[in-house]
């Protein structure tokens, strides 16, 4: 089993930034791909980007490319998503989520965390 806990939303102006954290917990040995996705009010859940735990690539949805982020800690089980330049559009409750080793699907899902972006 693997527990995800987010952190770091809020409600801000656009055009600032803000960055989210995803603590992982339990089996972290078995972590693979984290996952970033979002879904706003009345919308499909949409992919935001993803972060390989051990070799640290990325892959970014257009939408948020050159303005977003992820990292992770490896020493912490943790990864971090900054945002900058956000725009009303962003806004949404993020969710990470993560894919064990040998798996396709992600398994394991955090709470989510509401970003609310003002114009």
């Amino acid at each position: 089993q693997v527990q995800l806990v987010e952190s770091g939303g809020g409600l801000v102006q656009a055009g600032v930034s803000l960055r989210l954290s995803c603590a992982a917990s339990g089996r972290t040995s078995s972590l693979n791909v984290m996952g970033w996705f979002r879904q706003a009010p009345g919308k499909e859940r949409e992919f935001v980007a993803t972060i390989s735990w051990r070799s640290g690539n990325t892959v970014y949805a257009d939408s948020v490319k050159g303005r977003f982020t992820t990292s992770r800690d490896n020493a912490k089980s943790t990864v971090y998503l900054q945002m900058n330049s956000l725009k009303p559009e962003d806004t949404a409750v993020y969710y990470c989520a993560t894919k064990l080793l040998g798996r396709v699907e992600y398994d394991y899902w955090g709470q989510g965390t509401q970003v609310t972006v003002s114009s």
